[in-house]
């Protein structure tokens, strides 16, 4: 199995998504590709002036990871103010909520992109175990005892509360989960 995309959280999506040199010429002068992540490496740490690990922190992102993003885009800005090349705002691995999410079979917990969540509707599955039985935890605490990514706090969006699209199966699952339990403490008491 491949290796699990990491998603980077961008809170802000930009409005102008192209940029043309006035006094350009030439039409064989490739446009340079500035990832919508790099854009908000360089709204964060540049044009909001946060520290680093403030940046990485809001992207969701290592550090070496944000410095890697960040250093990239400067490159591909420095090219295009030096060699006349446009900028085009496309792409890239970037998610603008991220939901922690819960195994019931084998008791995961980590963080997917409500892109993800949304685009596999009830065709998810765990990457540990492979049970459908994934239900989301909107409650789960940063640290707690299945601790497998970052908490709530760090990025869980509105798409997880009340108006999750999940909420129906959800609801059937924890319901199965606790029937499950009933039954099994009620024939350990029978015993």
């Amino acid at each position: 199995m491949g290796r699990p995309i990491k998603w980077r959280r961008v809170s802000q999506m930009p409005e102008v998504l192209e940029f043309r040199p006035v006094g350009a010429t030439g039409s064989g002068i490739q446009d340079n590709i500035l990832l919508i992540e790099e854009l908000e490496a360089i709204r964060l740490k540049d044009f909001e002036g946060l520290e680093q690990e403030a940046c990485a922190d809001q992207m969701q992102v290592s550090r070496p990871t944000f410095q890697r993003i960040l250093m990239n885009a400067r490159q591909k800005i420095a090219d295009s103010l030096i060699h006349g090349k446009g900028i085009r705002i496309e792409g890239g691995t970037f998610t603008r909520n991220a939901c922690p999410v819960h195994c019931l079979s084998c008791g995961k917990i980590w963080v997917e992109s409500i892109e993800v969540l949304r685009q596999e509707k009830s065709h998810y599955f765990c990457p540990d175990c492979g049970s459908d039985r994934i239900v989301c935890a909107p409650d789960f605490e940063q640290g707690g005892p299945h601790r497998h990514g970052p908490g709530p706090g760090q990025g869980q969006g509105p798409g997880c509360r009340s108006n999750c699209w999940r909420k129906a199966l959800n609801e059937r699952l924890t319901q199965e989960e606790s029937e499950v339990q009933d039954h099994a403490s009620n024939h350990h008491s029978d015993g």
